[in-house]
């Protein structure tokens, strides 16, 4: 290895750098408890975990209906009201036994325009010791995009959040949150506008025209909130998509019309029996079709991305360090996997060391996604042999990960199976694998594979025993052994070299240096 590149293998890893999820700052971020008082439901989240890319410790959710009805009465629903007491004395308790008291209780539309919402503040207070902050809707617009920035670090577009009660854009840049503005065009107020359809309609216009007026266009929205997600995933039922995952999920402005033309063409019963959307979410899809139909025709994005992030993990970001936050997400998720679940925890760098020559002339995410393969290698070696392929693919693509569009999960998703076995035909996860391209689909069965080989060294510094030098002007895949390697280098790690070899198109080559 020359000395620029063994310079380059061990530079530090920048944000890609020291785990920071033992660190005090990080650790004070374990077992944060935050609950969302909405306008439909009312949620608690418990985070723990990696500071910059949390695991859902708990998660559960109540559908309220707290902003039912509140357009014709100005008051919260009554059995909406009842239902939220419930649900927040259980989370009062939940987070007392899980340790992660004191909670964060926000509460948005629907409480801070009800007549009722101060009382029912107090009531919250003095039956369950909650204190619940009602936030105004520029904050949630803030909040919410800082939720996008979790996920996505370089977003750069229109944050677009819908509740039950309100709707709320912001612009978001270079790591932060610029104009935002909210507006009352939640599915449940917008049910209670007098004057049937046109009237509905001429409302809609009216306020997406503001919103759009205060924060500009953008070539990007992300979309947040349980409407357009049930939208989303009837976007996939109709296009047959093959991995159901929501968070990162792409739409274009031509799929989106053709999705809401579809859904007015269908029973929604059937509709929702298929997506397994709930009765009470699928009653909103229809008014929020013609919300993002208006929204798109005014904003008129090129991409469109779905989030599964929002206010509340906007709430866990405003606690992040300027540090925590230049942290990738991936990669940070990627370290506390390794370091919790792997067999010699910290062989993923070395191993990445190993196999980083293969990769020489890639892309920077490209070389990203290789770093984030070897640090998951080995996490699911509890796994039984015969199944241990599939359980790497599975949590590679449908794993709570920030920072990984879907082209990106089944990449890495891919790679891991390869890494496990060499021949990827006739398993049940062939449909997804069209979401790559031939080129991608080739460098993943040669990552995995060069994974596969350098295990092969494990109880060593891979790099030290032995490196990888392709030539592919040359036709050949050099591979220089330590004379201490020779022993290491058996059977079954030949076999797994020429399959490296083959997968690159290349043919071997080894060579054997003086033992030290």
């Amino acid at each position: 290895m020359s000395g620029e590149m063994a310079a380059e293998a061990h530079e530090d890893w920048g944000p890609f750098g020291e785990p920071i999820f033992e660190s005090p700052s990080a650790r004070a971020l374990s077992r944060v408890g935050v609950v969302d008082v909405g306008s439909n439901s009312v949620r608690l989240v418990v985070f723990d975990g990696a500071a910059r890319s949390p695991a859902y410790f708990f998660n559960e959710k109540l559908m309220c209906g707290l902003g039912a009805g509140l357009s014709e009465t100005g008051r919260l629903n009554p059995k909406g009201r009842e239902r939220a007491l419930e649900a927040l004395r259980r989370f009062a308790l939940l987070a007392e036994g899980m340790g992660a008291s004191p909670m964060t209780v926000i509460a948005t539309a629907a409480m801070r325009e009800a007549k009722d919402g101060p009382d029912f503040v107090k009531q919250v207070k003095k039956e369950t010791g909650l204190r619940m902050w009602v936030i105004d809707g520029k904050e949630e617009a803030r909040l919410t995009a800082q939720g996008v920035l979790l996920g996505w670090p370089g977003a750069d577009g229109i944050v677009c959040d819908i509740g039950g009660s309100s709707m709320e854009l912001a612009q978001v840049r270079d790591g932060g949150v610029g104009k935002r503005e909210t507006s009352p065009l939640g599915p449940l107020k917008l049910a209670g506008v007098q004057g049937g359809n046109k009237a509905v309609s001429k409302v809609i216009r009216s306020e997406v025209n503001k919103l759009v007026k205060a924060v500009g266009n953008h070539r990007r929205l992300y979309l947040v909130g349980g409407s357009w997600r049930a939208i989303a995933r009837l976007d996939m039922e109709r296009r047959g998509y093959p991995l159901l995952v929501l968070h990162d999920y792409h739409m274009t402005p031509k799929a989106i019309r053709e999705t809401i033309k579809w859904i007015g063409q269908n029973d929604l019963e059937e509709l929702r029996t298929r997506t397994g959307t709930s009765a009470t979410r699928m009653a909103l899809v229809p008014m929020a079709c013609e919300v993002l139909e208006t929204l798109i025709d005014r904003l008129k994005p090129e991409d469109i991305f779905v989030s599964s992030y929002g206010v509340r993990e906007g709430l866990l970001y405003e606690q992040m360090s300027d540090e925590q936050r230049r942290r990738d997400p991936l990669i940070e998720a990627c370290q506390f996997a390794e370091a919790s679940s792997s067999r010699i925890p910290g062989f993923g760098r070395r191993l990445y060391d190993f196999v980083r020559p293969v990769f020489a002339d890639a892309v920077p995410e490209q070389r990203r996604l290789a770093r984030a393969a070897c640090l998951l290698h080995d996490t699911a070696w509890r796994a039984h042999p015969d199944y241990r392929h599939e359980v790497c693919f599975d949590n590679a693509t449908r794993a709570n990960l920030g920072g990984l569009d879907h082209q990106g999960r089944v990449f890495l998703g891919l790679a891991l199976l390869h890494r496990y076995k060499n021949n990827r035909e006739g398993t049940r996860f062939e449909a997804m694998f069209s979401l790559l391209d031939k080129d991608h689909l080739r460098m993943a069965e040669t990552l995995g594979k060069a994974m596969r080989f350098g295990a092969m060294f494990t109880m060593k510094n891979p790099e030290q025993m032995a490196t990888l030098h392709p030539r592919p002007d040359e036709g050949v895949l050099e591979l220089q052994l330590s004379g201490d390697a020779l022993g290491l280098f058996g059977e079954v790690a030949e076999a797994r070299f020429q399959s490296l070899a083959r997968a690159m198109d290349l043919r071997t080559m080894v060579t054997v240096t003086k033992a030290g």
